[in-house]
């Protein structure tokens, strides 16, 4: 129980007001705040002074600020013992009786510390604690405001880029494009705006780092949102999304109202609303496809522009219960290069859209093989027959 003795000190510099409007403004806890600038006057005490008298270490000092005037007091508490052995820290019971007629022995007494320049050590430190404050709150509103935000879309401007990083105004906050979340070929200049995604964000030493991305297949998908009403409103749905970023995406999209084209509504009149998205992301190129439950069906929609002449599905179970998915696809000879597309990136694109393992074969090539086929069948049979006949 602690026992005060009433300080008398001249009216210093009142930093309450300074204290509740900045709590305000940043949406700090106002007693939160106050009590970081009494634990900072206490610091800024032991540091700038010496904390002794008569040769003996203040083990206790306090700082006070009044709740109602804003005056600060600084003390140090005694402890009211039977015998004095520490006088700096300790007061004995006869005396402490002479302050407060009630204290009982093992309580503590608060004595005023006669502080040289206590307006400016207060506002040294308040300045300080403030701001070591509003750090604080602030890299926790970041970190609960993009915590929420991760897989959206958010717009930032360029702010510098080194070799590997790309740093990102996204409004009151900072975030890195790495490397990898980089677009192949894009140019980064400074106040350049873009749209990215928020892929991760991370305390670091009590600091938020985020973590945006140009190059995820959400981009994508979050742009034709932006763009297109049926799908922000759900009408139409985005089923899977290929992307090889900067270079082609394929988008297999499927409409829940039989009377909504869903093609048609991301192409949307004279190609604007896909064209708006390829203009977003550096005019790389985007295939509309329509997604069908039947996986022939949605192969072969997912090759285009080229056109499947027929496309054998099998799918096979292992023993560990892993599921294969193969995909035999014929296509007309003089469309065998458009179906593989350059470098192969058609028939890349078109297998991570639909998630099966696809072979691509030329109709002439197939013919041959099922030629072929029917010639073995036959040889076969005519080996069987004569092997019959010399029995």
């Amino acid at each position: 129980m602690a026992k005060k003795k009433e300080v008398n000190e001249e009216p210093r510099d009142n930093v309450l007001d300074a204290i509740k409007m900045l709590a305000k403004e940043k949406g700090i806890d106002e007693e939160e705040l106050i009590k970081a600038v009494e634990d900072g006057i206490v610091a800024a005490y032991r540091r700038e002074f010496s904390s002794s008298v008569s040769g003996g270490v203040i083990e206790t000092v306090e700082a006070e600020i009044d709740r109602e005037t804003g005056e600060i007091y600084v003390y140090q508490l005694k402890e009211v013992v039977e015998e004095v052995f520490d006088p700096t820290n300790e007061v004995s019971f006869e005396e402490a009786r002479r302050v407060d007629p009630d204290v009982e022995l093992g309580d503590s007494l608060e004595y005023g510390l006669d502080v040289k320049d206590l307006g400016r050590l207060a506002a040294i430190s308040a300045k300080s604690a403030i701001s070591q404050k509003v750090r604080t709150a602030e890299n926790k509103r970041i970190n609960d405001e993009f915590s929420g935000k991760i897989g959206e879309l958010t717009t930032g401007t360029i702010i510098r880029a080194d070799r590997h990083n790309v740093f990102v105004d996204i409004g009151n906050a900072e975030a890195v494009l790495p490397k990898g979340g980089q677009m192949k070929g894009e140019k980064y200049d400074n106040n350049k705006t873009m749209k990215f995604i928020v892929l991760n964000v991370e305390m670091h030493n009590d600091r938020p780092s985020i973590t945006v991305s140009r190059t995820t297949p959400k981009l994508v998908e979050k742009l034709f949102e932006l763009e297109i009403p049926e799908i922000k409103s759900g009408e139409v749905i985005i089923k899977a999304i290929a992307r090889e970023a900067g270079s082609r995406s394929k988008v297999a999209v499927y409409s829940r109202d039989e009377n909504i084209d869903a093609k048609g509504s991301c192409v949307g009149p004279r190609g604007q609303r896909v064209q708006s998205v390829m203009n977003e992301l550096g005019n790389e190129k985007i295939d509309i496809i329509d997604w069908n439950e039947d996986p022939a069906l949605f192969i072969s929609e997912a090759l285009q522009p080229a056109k499947a002449v027929r496309v054998d599905i099998e799918i096979t179970t292992k023993e560990d219960g892993h599921v294969e998915r193969k995909a035999k696809v014929i296509v007309p000879d003089q469309q065998f290069n458009l179906a593989i597309g350059r470098l192969g990136q058609n028939v890349r694109l078109a297998a991570r859209l639909t998630g099966y393992t696809i072979d691509i074969k030329r109709e002439s090539e197939d013919a041959s093989e099922a030629t072929k086929s029917v010639i073995d069948k036959f040889t076969v049979a005519e080996q069987e027959e004569g092997e019959t006949s010399e029995e």
